[in-house]
């Protein structure tokens, strides 16, 4: 094969790395059926000090990874003398046991050395001594690969900042990963040196908040659920004037036997309410959480009104007491709220809207020029028009709404056409603002939701696996008897390890990591 070498600008040497890579593209093509791969850098010549014509080679260095043979050269290699890959220059004149110190295996006669490596990986690896630093390649796993640069001695500092990010996205999906599996644990398992209470408030904690810890646990999420519907159709159905009666004073008010359920269903959320406060490890975060807020704006108003209630008639003919009965009365409509507790699905959708503030920023933004806009148009243009529905701006503004999103109810309208040629510039630039920031938006809640499935298939895998290794370390401590079991046993004893890595992290890293980047792209 023939090697255009080109001017390098440095130290007048000169590389090919181009052509190394056809090369290794052409050998992969025409020699399928070898199971060694020839993957060669050009050699590099020095003029000698003197000025001579005559050149002086460089030291060879042949490498096996991962069944892939390569030859490297040692003044491309000691570029980064504090690599492993110049150390084995440094030790290539001296005996076999230097080098065999720095590889897997190595092969004195044909001076080869044996690394059980990734070869995909080792490519980007060769990236830093002629480019200078170092791009991961699409589908290698980040953790693995940072494995990789750890034995190759070179320092992480190296990688590109988008390979960076990426590193950092997998190490704090690892995280996540490692904080859900450990309140799974503490959820199933408890804490072991606790005191009496403490194991009974666990307990109640489980019962209360962790519906798949049990089967009581996700009975009482089940009926939790159910009052939480049976409270909301009856507080919507004792509004219908059919059901409701009149009391003494000729008003209508709710049946009393809608009262009654309502008022089971409030000392059921009331019971679970306190139980969960009582259990609770940190009653501060508890009470100041978003869901137990309306959790506490569901019941309040119930105890408030009763409260007014019983203070006697002449509190309650004071039209402002009214007036507040009947807010609080209105403030039950947060109770559906509490269906965010048994739904991944609005929980996840919560978290996107709150990732989408400078979308939901900047929908905002658009509306309201474009309300203040239009408004000020349409109420100008139609000043001429006798029967005018525009009596002011901020009056307009009702009509830029509706007109703007599309809605349309027909009680405000231009008349002249100046006005109808505004309305129509109007809803078209509403659909354009409206439309811009939504595909952030839905972005990312999808994000989001693979995000969240990642985690909890990558959490319940690296339990399958912990209880995997559980019952292996049993079956080793009955199988250390006989020397020969204790012998086959050695292969357990070793962490799990991929192929051509130590990588000695859970497989369930890999895989949440291979799964993460998959949800990236």
């Amino acid at each position: 094969m023939r090697n255009t070498q080109t001017p390098s600008l440095e130290h007048g040497e000169t590389t090919d790395g181009a052509m190394a890579c056809y090369n290794t593209f052409l050998l992969k093509t025409d020699n399928v059926e070898k199971k060694i791969i020839m993957w060669g850098f050009p050699r590099t010549r020095y003029t000698n000090c003197n000025g001579s014509s005559g050149a002086s080679e460089q030291t060879e260095v042949v490498v096996n990874i991962g069944g892939v043979k390569q030859v490297l050269y040692g003044d491309v290699l000691t570029r980064f003398p504090e690599t492993r890959l110049a150390g084995i220059v440094e030790s290539s004149s001296a005996g076999s046991e230097d080098l065999s110190s720095l590889c897997d295996d190595y092969d004195p006669d044909s001076r080869e050395l044996y690394f059980d490596r990734d070869p995909d990986a080792f490519k980007c690896i060769m990236e830093l001594y002629y480019y200078g630093e170092i791009h991961m390649k699409r589908g290698i796993c980040p953790i693995c690969f940072m494995k990789e640069m750890e034995f190759w001695k070179i320092d992480p500092d190296y990688l590109d900042e988008c390979c960076k990010s990426n590193l950092s996205d997998v190490e704090n999906e690892l995280a996540e990963i490692a904080e859900k599996v450990k309140t799974i644990l503490v959820d199933r398992d408890g804490d072991p040196s606790g005191t009496g209470w403490q194991r009974i408030q666990t307990i109640l904690w489980r019962l209360m908040e962790k519906p798949e810890s049990s089967l009581p646990a996700r009975t009482i999420a089940i009926a939790s659920f159910f009052f939480i519907l049976v409270s909301s159709v009856v507080m919507c159905v004792g509004t219908l004037p059919d059901v409701q009666i009149e009391n003494a004073e000729g008003n209508l008010t709710e049946h009393p036997t809608l009262e009654l359920i309502e008022t089971l269903c409030i000392g059921w959320f009331t019971v679970e309410y306190v139980l969960r406060l009582i259990s609770s490890p940190n009653k501060v975060k508890f009470v100041l959480s978003f869901m137990n807020i309306i959790d506490f704006m569901a019941i309040m108003p119930f105890f408030v009104v009763w409260t007014l209630t019983s203070l006697g008639t002449a509190m309650m003919e004071l039209a402002n007491v009214q007036q507040a009965v009947q807010a609080l009365r209105i403030m039950r409509i947060a109770r559906i709220f509490k269906l965010a507790r048994h739904s991944s699905g609005l929980q996840t959708l919560t978290s996107a809207l709150k990732s989408s503030f400078k979308e939901l920023g900047l929908l905002l933004m658009y509306m309201g020029v474009g309300v203040f806009l239009f408004s000020a148009l349409g109420y100008t243009m139609e000043q001429s028009h006798p029967d005018t529905l525009f009596t002011s701006i901020p009056q307009s503004f009702w009509w830029a709404v509706i007109t703007m999103t599309t809605v349309g109810y027909g009680d405000v309208y231009p008349k002249t056409t100046l006005g109808r040629c505004n309305a129509a510039v109007s809803f078209l630039c509403g659909v354009i603002a409206i439309a811009l920031p939504i595909h952030p938006i839905i972005n990312n809640f999808v994000i989001f939701y693979n995000k969240q499935q990642v985690l909890e298939t990558a959490a319940k895998h690296e339990l399958e696996l912990m209880a995997l290794r559980t019952s292996d370390d049993h079956l080793m401590a009955g199988s250390r008897c006989s020397q020969g079991s204790a012998a086959g046993s050695e292969i357990w004893d070793r962490p799990l390890t991929s192929a051509h890595s130590e990588a000695h992290a859970p497989l369930g890293k890999t895989a949440c990591a291979k799964g993460g980047m998959e949800s990236a792209e």
